[in-house]
């Protein structure tokens, strides 16, 4: 089968994956309004060309900090990889080296820090979630000795948004297998023989830290520390020694206070469609934030190479990619990764093109 997008790894991906891992990387949360709004309104975006432009040379590469991205693309922090692929976390990194792109480890991750740092060159970022302050402590410890290079705070999740999908499956921390699972699993195969068969993947970070049980159940569970607010960021931002970037950011004046006190970057996010499900789409707020004064990164909702461009035209320096990478991760591991990731830089490439863009990060194409 030839797989020519996005949609076409997201079509092949639910044919490998059983139902109820397919349902968590895909599902939103309640009704999934958030989720579908996401691509709604990058569909609704329009962009103008403008011809008689020399395009025979195009760059898509974008400034950040000083240096410059070959692609404005971030492979996003996503959890339980290790459903999608053995050693999920790890191909994502080994990818995203092969790129030249960003990699973001999640907190929730199935390969530790340590192992993702020892497997896996490359510009390495650790997403943080504050479930209890002296363990959050220790993971900031342990990621600036790995040598990850920005660490990147969700501040989104002070409770978990309710996936339907996931309860309707049984699909909740700790996991119990249901006779229907099973059933599940077996008429999945290539699935059960690479990733069933090992069990469910272990929280790799809980693991080497050793961890309390009750930290550990509260990853599992998706329960946050929702007491975290202003001043903790402040001690956040004097621990991490590096660059800082907080995602989840849903106002300006929220951004803009994140700014002021030391944050570098700010991930306008509504996580996905996962959490607030009646939350706007990142894409159509994002005009808003250009006053912040810091670079934005967008996520939530990238399929195709045109929504990477709309973002770039609307004030954003990059933006992270998490189901589209996946998709790619359940379907061909990291060669599957790279494959999207490539079809999607093919189809910046285009659209460049046509829109009479040499350099992907000049503005004012959005109409």
């Amino acid at each position: 089968m030839v797989l020519l997008n996005v949609e076409d790894y997201r079509r092949e991906a639910r044919r490998r994956l059983p139902r109820f891992v397919f349902d968590y990387l895909d599902g939103g949360s309640e009704d999934e309004v958030a989720l579908t709004e996401n691509r709604a309104a990058f569909d609704r975006m329009k962009l103008t060309p403008r011809p008689l432009t020399d395009v025979s040379i195009r760059d898509q590469s974008v400034e950040w900090f000083g240096q410059r991205l070959s692609l404005p693309l971030i492979l996003a922090p996503t959890g339980l990889n290790g459903l999608f692929c053995r050693n999920g976390d790890i191909a994502l990194a080994k990818a995203a080296a092969r790129l030249r792109i960003p990699f973001v480890l999640s907190t929730a991750s199935n390969n530790s820090i340590e192992e993702v740092a020892s497997a896996a060159d490359g510009d390495r970022w650790f997403q943080l979630y504050v479930m209890h302050r002296g363990f959050a402590d220790q993971l900031v410890d342990r990621a600036l000795a790995a040598g990850f290079g920005h660490l990147v705070l969700t501040v989104d999740v002070p409770v978990s948004g309710k996936r339907d999908r996931d309860e309707r499956n049984g699909f909740v921390m700790p996991f119990r297998l249901r006779p229907k699972t099973l059933a599940d699993m077996v008429l999945h195969p290539r699935w059960l023989w690479q990733v069933g068969r090992h069990g469910a993947p272990a929280m790799g970070n809980m693991l080497t830290a050793g961890a309390d049980p009750n930290t550990q159940a509260a990853l599992l569970s998706r329960k946050m520390d929702a007491s975290f607010n202003w001043d903790d960021l402040k001690r956040l931002r004097d621990r991490w020694t590096r660059r800082l970037l907080i995602k989840g950011i849903m106002h300006p004046d929220d951004a803009a206070r994140a700014v002021s006190l030391g944050v570098d970057a700010v991930v306008v996010s509504n996580h996905g469609g996962r959490q607030l499900d009646a939350a706007a789409a990142p894409i159509s707020i994002l005009p808003d934030f250009n006053r912040v004064g810091a670079p934005l990164v967008l996520d939530s909702g990238i399929r195709r190479g045109s929504d990477v461009v709309k973002a770039v035209s609307l004030g954003a320096t990059a933006v992270m990619i998490g189901r589209a990478a996946l998709y790619g991760l359940a379907v061909g591991g990291e060669e599957g990764v790279v494959d999207v990731v490539r079809l999607l830089q093919a189809e910046i490439d285009r659209t460049q093109a046509l829109l009479g863009l040499p350099r992907l990060d000049a503005q004012g194409q959005a109409a």
